[in-house]
């Protein structure tokens, strides 16, 4: 007997939700402060001010650390890659810790995670993923990581 049913389908596969990060997870911690603008009508910090903090944080402690100049540097890093998820509520006023570490380093590229951490809590209220690729400032083609970049990387794995 012949059908033109099509064939069943097998459900797509699925891949573990995940899970919230202890603070032990990371190497350095940058401090961040909620402002009232950060929350919106439900109450909470909106999902967009969190990629804002991502930013934040990691260009803040690459200029720090001197990997990364922006006002003069022959190379600089472009967000190729954001992702977060979120486990708890944070709001106006807290004050927050993000948590940085090198999920992986590539020829070009640092993947980075961050922890958001409400404070006193070990447990991250949500966990992101930004990803740099380093390129000539000029011509805006990738480039091998600069020498102080990969240095302060490998202090911190």
């Amino acid at each position: 007997m012949h059908t033109d049913s099509p064939a069943p389908r097998s459900a797509p596969p699925t891949t573990p939700r995940p899970q919230p990060l202890d603070r032990s997870a990371f190497a350095v911690f940058r401090p961040i402060q909620t402002r009232w603008e950060d929350n919106d009508v439900y109450g909470h910090v909106n999902n967009v001010v969190y990629y804002s903090w991502f930013d934040t944080a990691v260009n803040g402690w690459l200029i720090e650390n001197g990997a990364l100049d922006i006002h003069q540097g022959k190379v600089i890093g472009l967000v190729v890659h954001t992702q977060c998820h979120y486990f708890a509520s944070l709001a106006f006023p807290q004050a927050l810790a993000i948590g940085i570490r090198i999920a992986h380093q590539g020829r070009s590229s640092v993947r980075y995670q961050l922890g958001v951490f409400a404070q006193d809590e070990s447990s991250s209220a949500a966990l992101g993923e930004f990803t740099h690729v380093y390129v000539d400032a000029q011509t805006r083609r990738p480039t091998v990581l600069p020498q102080p970049l990969q240095d302060l990387l490998e202090r911190t794995s």
